[in-house]
């Protein structure tokens, strides 16, 4: 008897059909949903309400949630998603914006309920002017 090796078409397709593909494996590492959820709303609400975003604060949270930040970035393998989520959330904060802000500022804010610093009010421009100040009339 002779040995014959095998066929090289029928090994390429049952490695092929056995590893796993990039889109497979990106769902199996992609972050809980919830995770960038988060994201957007915590962008959306930057966007709409115009506070800063605590970078620290932030990026703690995520990596609470096992998230790198890098991957809710607008070029990171998820900020596409999380931009769609954005863009959602921004147009329905708009709609009824004095509520969200503050709704969002208590959950987030300086004295948040959930987390604390999150979001932060707008530092003023350093440029900008001061208002004059008024002198009573005598």
């Amino acid at each position: 008897m002779s040995f014959k090796p095998p066929n090289l078409r029928v090994a390429l397709v049952l490695a092929a059909c056995c590893a796993p593909t990039l889109a497979q494996a990106q769902i199996r590492n992609a972050p809980n949903p919830r995770a960038l959820e988060f994201a957007a709303y915590i962008f959306a609400a930057a966007n709409v309400c115009g506070y800063r975003i605590g970078v620290d604060q932030f990026d703690a949270l995520l990596q609470k949630q096992n998230v790198d930040p890098k991957d809710v970035a607008p070029r990171g393998p998820f900020g596409a998603k999380v931009q769609t989520m954005f863009a959602l959330m921004s147009n329905q904060m708009q709609v009824n914006r004095e509520r969200s802000c503050l709704a969002v500022a208590g959950e987030y804010g300086p004295e948040g309920t959930v987390s604390k610093d999150v979001l932060q009010p707008a530092a003023a421009p350093a440029d900008a002017p001061k208002p004059a100040e008024t002198k009573p009339a005598q």
